[in-house]
């Protein structure tokens, strides 16, 4: 095996591991602390979508460009739909409707 064989085969023993770290880590967080999880989960995918950028931008070969343009589409996905997703659980917590405050008061007074 030459340098880069070794190389990719090391990359992808790594990121398998990372895989499979992560998917333990995720699976065992309490419901309640999927929020703020989430929420940091978002900026270390906003790290990984600067990363990716540079990359890209380098143009170092075609395999890492093109390589550098899934890891940016990925990145933005998971960006865009943690956002989302975390927004959507922060509008659960909101109290559903208030009534105006003068409708609230007669209500008191009747």
């Amino acid at each position: 095996m030459n340098v880069s064989t070794e190389f990719i085969i090391t990359g992808l023993f790594v990121f398998a591991l990372a895989g499979f770290l992560g998917f333990e880590t995720i699976r065992r967080v309490p419901r309640l602390l999927h929020t703020p999880l989430m929420a940091l989960t978002n900026a270390l995918s906003a790290i990984s979508l600067v990363g990716s950028l540079v990359v890209l931008g380098r143009q170092y070969s075609t395999y890492a460009t093109i390589l550098g343009f899934i890891a940016v589409v990925a990145s933005t996905i998971n960006v865009v739909g943690g956002f989302l997703i975390t927004d959507k659980m922060l509008r659960m917590f909101k109290t559903r409707h208030q009534k105006p405050k003068k409708a609230a008061e007669a209500e008191v007074g009747s």
